[in-house]
């Protein structure tokens, strides 16, 4: 009878750090560090034609877009969600786990800056 709960909550840790991994750590063939500080952390994310990288987490942060891109998000509940954004335009995106894909038949770039203290906490 224990062996079941233990496995429950063995598997909850699985899948809780499964879906909160580093994008830099888990693919760096798309994810860059540019720079960090204690207050925030900057990405370089770049992709091939209609490629797409692994289930990852980033926090709270602003996008800059280097170029065009048409974007699918896949979330854990399996969900898919479809972004889009120009060249010089810079949005705010909320926190959480996605796996990415570049629907555009050509190379995507952003830089993302994630935050990593609540505004006002310094």
């Amino acid at each position: 009878m224990r062996a079941v709960p233990m496995f429950l909550i063995m598997l909850s840790c699985t899948v809780s750090s499964a879906l909160a991994q580093d994008p830099v750590t888990v693919d760096p063939a798309h994810y860059k560090l540019e720079f960090e500080n204690d207050d925030v952390r900057v990405l370089r994310i770049t992709y091939g034609p209609n490629e797409e990288s692994v289930m990852h987490y980033h926090p709270a942060g602003v996008v800059a877009f280097l170029t065009d891109g048409h974007t699918q998000f896949t979330l854990p509940d399996g969900q898919t969600v479809e972004t889009e954004g120009k060249a010089g335009e810079v949005i705010w995106t909320e926190a959480g786990p996605h796996l990415p894909k570049n629907l555009r038949g050509q190379p995507f770039e952003v830089i993302l800056v994630e935050m990593k203290a609540p505004a006002g906490s310094n």
